[in-house]
Order: structure tokens, then sequence, then C-alpha cells
């Protein structure tokens, strides 16, 4: 659990922590699919895709925008989050590596309470860029 962030010891062009997920799988997506409902075939049957064109099954859109989510989290708490979103970019594939990264570009007093704001990004291993975001969050 992350511990609560103070207004006064985070600073705009802050870093937020990166969170590396290895070889994600058909598994995951799999999972994914269970856990959400999205069992659209792209993202798992291997006959389906190859019948309309695409090499292999990829990973859920909100599959990678919850990796994107779960490095906010990490870093701001959860229930401190006032405002996420995200525009996807390219395919996650099986066999890529997600790394998810974040900046602070903005802290301000909104509400009764401190606020940061920012930008997010999942980049594969070639450096691709897979979903970009932007976040607020509560501060202490």
């Amino acid at each position: 659990m992350a511990q609560k962030l103070k207004f006064d010891h985070v600073a705009v062009g802050e870093q937020i922590p990166a969170l590396t997920v290895d070889n994600v799988s058909r598994i995951d997506f799999v999972r994914y699919a269970g856990a959400s409902g999205d069992f659209v075939p792209l993202h798992y049957d291997q006959t389906f895709v190859e019948a309309v064109g695409i090499p292999t099954v990829f990973a859920q859109g909100m599959f990678t925008a919850g990796l994107l989510s779960r490095c906010l989290t990490d870093y701001a708490g959860i229930g401190q989050v006032r405002r996420f979103k995200v525009r996807f970019t390219t395919r996650v594939w099986p066999g890529d590596t997600i790394t998810c990264k974040g900046k602070i570009t903005r802290k301000y007093r909104e509400d009764g309470e401190g606020r940061i704001e920012g930008d997010l990004e999942a980049t594969n291993q070639k450096g691709e860029l897979a979903v970009k975001g932007a976040f607020v969050a509560a501060v202490e």
C-alpha cells in the first residue's frame, strides 16, 4: 500500500516510479476477460484472429490501462485518484514487456484538498507507446 503523499513533499517534474510487467501472456488476457467480462475473441482465440488476418491475440486496451492505473495507485494510493483518462496508441502482444511511468506536471489546491496532475505512459520493450494517459490525484 502506498504511503500517503504530502502536498509539501511532492514537486512539479517529479517522476512517478516505474512499474514493469515482464512477458505479458495470453493467460493474462484471459484472466482479465474473466474479471472484466470482456470476452471478445480477439484477445484469446487464435483460430479467430488468424481468420481475420491478425497474427496472434492481443491485450484488451483496458488491460493495459489497468497496468497504468496500478502504477498511479501504487504511487498516489487507492482512493486518491480524482481523474484518470487514457488514449490507446498501439496493441500489446503476448511476450511484450510493459513499462508504466509518469510525471507530475501541476500541483494545486481545489475543493479543499491538495492535488497533483500529471502525465502517464505505458510503453513496450521496443519503446513504442501503447497507452498515453493523464491523471489528477489528491494529496494530503
